[in-house]
């Protein structure tokens, strides 16, 4: 049994929090500024977990700090926590926040701490899925990835931001930076999401991505998008989100040569995003519990962990991905 912080009660954080009591039987810490909202979670939840009224980086006697607030905050907090030795998962799909927590690996590594990069959904999920399908190939050309949905207000907000903002791929071994919104693609989602416009947008998925996998040629991502949400994506957001975020879908294709001849692998996967970044969390900090995590200091998933270790137990939780195979023309 472990004593695992949680910084940020929203969607994520609340998800994330039921997973490690009825799961896992840990005992949760919970923080938020939201006093109405943090009594009421710890309320559901039962005696296992308990609030610390504390600043959000006061010192947490934790072995695990999960920070699943609002991004463009994770970073202060992530460098406070790793100076005191402690262990830290983000939750934030923020390009600048992940840049940056992505910059405390020898400072993690030095203190032999592990700083899990993008525990969500997307990144998060699509990392340990790309991981996965990279198994089937000698050598990984191209990851695509593609995502719809949203976690919960904040993460909506974050998507509104995103779309409105220079999106940052991979390309021959160089960094392309293309206007947000542009790239129209048609991905194809497991049902009952189904075909959406998708879009570049300032995501960092690339940023977790290319370090995994050496010699990798080509690294984007998209987010669906309608129409309004590409002409309202430099406003602020003026229409209401659900609080709980709806339903969601991820697709991950990674493109790659076996036997010298070329081949495509597809993986896709529907929930509530709130729901399966939340289940991603726990695993992660589960993971570095039992000390099963591949490396110390800052990294994103599919550097971090045994994917079809981790896949597994997302499946046990009531995460599971869907597969297409094809072979391409390369």
């Amino acid at each position: 049994m472990a004593r695992i912080g949680i910084l940020g009660v929203g969607a994520v954080g609340a998800r994330l929090a039921r997973q490690l009591v009825s799961t896992d039987d840990d005992d949760v810490v919970l923080r938020d500024d939201r006093r109405n909202r943090v009594e009421m979670v710890a309320q559901s939840l039962g005696e296992r977990a308990s609030i610390n009224r504390g600043a959000l980086d006061d010192p947490l006697d934790v072995d695990v700090v999960v920070l699943s607030g609002p991004a463009r905050t994770q970073t202060h907090l992530a460098e406070r926590f790793v100076r005191q030795g402690i262990h830290v998962v983000s939750t934030s799909d923020d390009l600048t926040d992940v840049k940056a927590l992505l910059a405390l690996d020898s400072q993690a590594r030095e203190r032999q701490v592990h700083v899990v990069v993008g525990a969500g959904f997307a990144p998060g999920l699509t990392c340990v899925l790309a991981a996965h399908a990279s198994k089937k190939f000698e050598l990984v050309d191209e990851i695509h990835i593609a995502k719809s949905g949203t976690g919960g207000p904040a993460c909506a907000r974050q998507h509104h931001r995103a779309l409105g903002r220079g999106a940052i791929d991979w390309r021959d071994g160089e960094w392309d930076f293309r206007p947000g919104g542009s790239g129209r693609e048609l991905c194809w989602f497991p049902d009952p999401i189904g075909p959406q416009d998708c879009y570049r947008a300032e995501l960092p998925d690339a940023l977790v991505l290319v370090p995994a996998f050496p010699g990798v040629r080509r690294v984007t991502s998209r987010v669906s998008a309608t129409r309004r949400d590409r002409l309202t994506s430099r406003l602020p957001m003026l229409w209401p989100t659900d609080p709980e975020g709806g339903p969601g879908a991820v697709r991950v294709e990674v493109r790659g040569r076996s036997e010298g001849r070329g081949s495509v692998v597809v993986y896709g996967a529907m929930d509530r995003p709130a729901v399966a970044a939340g289940a991603v969390a726990a695993v992660a900090s589960r993971f570095i519990v039992d000390g099963a995590l591949n490396r110390v200091g800052a990294a994103g998933l599919a550097e971090s962990v045994d994917s079809l270790a981790f896949l597994a137990e997302l499946a046990r939780r009531g995460v599971r991905a869907a597969v297409f195979e094809g072979e391409s023309q390369a």
